[in-house]
């Protein structure tokens, strides 16, 4: 059987004044596929996955579902089955957890599948439904973590951009988080993951990307990836 091609971005281009933080870059995610894109501070990740979530200017072209995603604007995007979970969680910090959730589905009006849904995400994140009625704000950052996971696929994603998930978590809810992430891909919900944490995102991931500067400058199956000495001597310490 074919794979088929979710997301393609094609000689991708994110500048900031004069300053190029994406240098022309082309990549694939299948769908499905749970891949990971890695690499130092600054090498052009985030810019990457606010370009493809249409947040910043970019050049180049973006398909998606065999559409030209880039010609379009960041509020469509959910429509279309693509959520971004972005770094820094972006959580409403003052509504409920409940509220946040809500929020999630705010374009969709099928409420017996949206209450469904919630069901799904509270048995998926049984701390969520503990804390229902909790403002946001006050949850630790390993909770807020999940409530931003849980709020994007309450809009039924058939594509999920997360932006560093581990970022400032103790290593215990590190480990809960990308539990999180392999259940939401066993459902069929195709993942991009960018992680600073290169080991457990190769661990996690069947493929992955290494980006330094602004440029792809590997690309193999995970395993390869983490057996590489190159990605051993600049990303695993070894």
């Amino acid at each position: 059987m074919l794979a088929t091609v979710l997301l393609e971005a094609l000689n991708l281009e994110v500048h900031y004044g004069g300053i190029a933080a994406v240098k022309g870059i082309s990549f694939a995610v299948e769908q499905g596929e749970l891949v990971c894109l890695i690499g130092a501070n600054g090498a052009g990740k985030t810019s990457t996955l606010k370009a493809l979530a249409r947040m910043i200017p970019s050049r180049g072209e973006i398909h998606y579902r065999s559409e030209r995603l880039d010609r379009l604007p960041s509020h469509h995007l959910i429509r279309q089955g693509l959520a971004l979970v972005p770094e820094g969680r972006g959580i409403f910090a003052r509504l409920t957890v409940a509220e946040n959730l809500a929020m999630g589905a705010y374009h969709r009006d099928d409420k017996p599948e949206i209450a469904a849904d919630l069901d799904r995400i509270y048995v998926m994140l049984p701390r969520l439904k503990e804390r229902a009625s909790q403002v946001a704000g006050t949850l630790s950052g390993g909770e807020q973590q999940m409530l931003a996971i849980g709020r994007a696929l309450m809009g039924r994603p058939q594509l999920l951009l997360l932006d560093e998930p581990s970022m400032g978590l103790a290593p215990l809810m590190v480990e809960k988080v990308f539990e999180v992430i392999r259940s939401v891909a066993a459902q069929g919900v195709t993942i991009l993951l960018v992680e600073q944490n290169a080991r457990l995102a190769l661990q996690t991931c069947s493929r992955g990307y290494v980006m330094e500067s602004g440029l792809i400058t590997l690309a193999d199956r995970a395993d390869s990836l983490l057996a590489d000495p190159r990605v051993r001597a600049a990303y695993l310490g070894e």
